[in-house]
Order: C-alpha cells, then sequence, then structure tokens
C-alpha cells in the first residue's frame, strides 16, 4: 500500500502468536475474505487489550479506528464494507454483535461476551461504559465461565464440561458462593468445590453456619465423605 511505513522487523525474540485454538483449527480455514480475516484480527487483537470485565466495540469506534480503514477498499463505502464484514464474522460465530438505534455494540463470542449479550438482548443494559457493563443498577452476574476464568485459570474442553454439568445441577447462587469459600480457602480447585456443593446438596445449606465454618477453616468441606477428592 502505498505511503504504508516498512517494515523493519519484530522488536522481541522470540515471536508468538496468540489466537484461540478454536480460531485457527475451525473459523480460519473457512475464511476466504482477506478483508474478513484482517478486520476480525483488529477486533480480537483490540478487545484483547482492554482491562475491562466486558470488552466490546462500537461500529462507531471501528469507523473511526485508523486501523481498520487501512483493512478496507478505498473504492467502496466504509461503512457497508464494515458492517458486512462484521456481519460475516457473526454468522461464522466469532462475534456478536447487539444493535440498537445509535451503534452497533461487538462483543468476542466467548463466556463473558455471551454473558454481556443476554444482558443486552434482555433489555437491561444501561449504559455505554467502558469499564462495566451494568444491569439494574448492579453489576452482570458473571456467568460459571467467567468465575473460573477469574478466579481458578484459563478454561480447557475437559473443564468447561464440568462446569456445564455443574450449572444443570446446582443453581447460580449456590455456585457463586461454593466459588467464594474455595478462594477464601485458597482451595481453588474444581473438586473443592464440588464437595461443597455436593454437601449442600445432601445435607441442606444453612447460610449462617456456612459463613461460620468459612471463617473458622476448611475441615467441614475436607472431612468426612468427601475428603478422599479433596487436593491438599
Amino acid at each position: 500500500m502505498s505511503g504504508q511505513k516498512e517494515f523493519s522487523g519484530f522488536s522481541i525474540d522470540p515471536v508468538s502468536i496468540s489466537l484461540p485454538d478454536e480460531f485457527i483449527q475451525h473459523v480460519l480455514p473457512g475464511v476466504d475474505s482477506l478483508i474478513e480475516l484482517k478486520l476480525t484480527l483488529v477486533c480480537i487483537w483490540r478487545m484483547g487489550q482492554m482491562e475491562m470485565t466486558f470488552p466490546y466495540l462500537t461500529l462507531q469506534e471501528l469507523l473511526e479506528d485508523p486501523l481498520v480503514q487501512t483493512c478496507l477498499e478505498n473504492n467502496e463505502d466504509m461503512r457497508q464494507q464494515v458492517e458486512k464484514i462484521l456481519q460475516q464474522a457473526a454468522n461464522r460465530g466469532v462475534l456478536l454483535i447487539a444493535k440498537n438505534t445509535d451503534d452497533w455494540i461487538i462483543l468476542l463470542n466467548t463466556p463473558k461476551g455471551r454473558t454481556a449479550y443476554e444482558a443486552i438482548q434482555k433489555g437491561l443494559w444501561t449504559a455505554f461504559d467502558k469499564n462495566e457493563i451494568h444491569v439494574g443498577g448492579t453489576q452482570v452476574r458473571p456467568n460459571i465461565y467467567t468465575l473460573y476464568e477469574q478466579n481458578i485459570g484459563p478454561l480447557t474442553p475437559l473443564i468447561a464440561d464440568s462446569l456445564r454439568d455443574m450449572e444443570d445441577t446446582y443453581t447460580a447462587e449456590w455456585i457463586e458462593e461454593a466459588f467464594r469459600i474455595a478462594i477464601e480457602m485458597n482451595k481453588r480447585n474444581l473438586k473443592y468445590i464440588n464437595a461443597i456443593l455436593n454437601r449442600w446438596q445432601e445435607e441442606g445449606r444453612d447460610e449462617r453456619r456456612d459463613r461460620r465454618s468459612a471463617q473458622k477453616g476448611e475441615r467441614k468441606y475436607t472431612d468426612g465423605k468427601f475428603s478422599d477428592i479433596i487436593e491438599h
């Protein structure tokens, strides 16, 4: 492209590319448009740089982004190009797009993105806030995948299956409380969290008793019939 600064080489060694395996294996083979690939990578990169609970972009931000502008065909209407490409990426399952009268809200199709998208679709979106998405005056309640990523570690397919089973079995309130207790006890693993939930299911949950137990220590959840599945 004329006027583009010549690339003088990478500034770090070794060079690594961080893209989700799902994108490389399932999305990339089907992308036959270089412009779509460029804009999709820009969206992933931009949102990956954001230090916020629910990263998102707006259509207007993309239209004003100099990097996006270099990806487009000069002989076509810019807005039409971007809208078309974003819709293609959404049809592939890479992006989620919520449209309203003012702008488009673009999210990555991740657990956090799906949480935000669901809140928007339910009419619970209250503001364009680059720090948080708020629902009814309070922050969006994180789903189980977000809870795990934020407090335990990266998701894997096996862990995602376990979390899905947990979500089908227990209420969101129980799951959040079990995560909180595990974090307080510094037992950040699913076996510990499952042991708490199993015990509540079999013996009932007493909120006051459970708070006292969390303050006193972990013996309530590590002694007895579940002791063999707890990692110390």
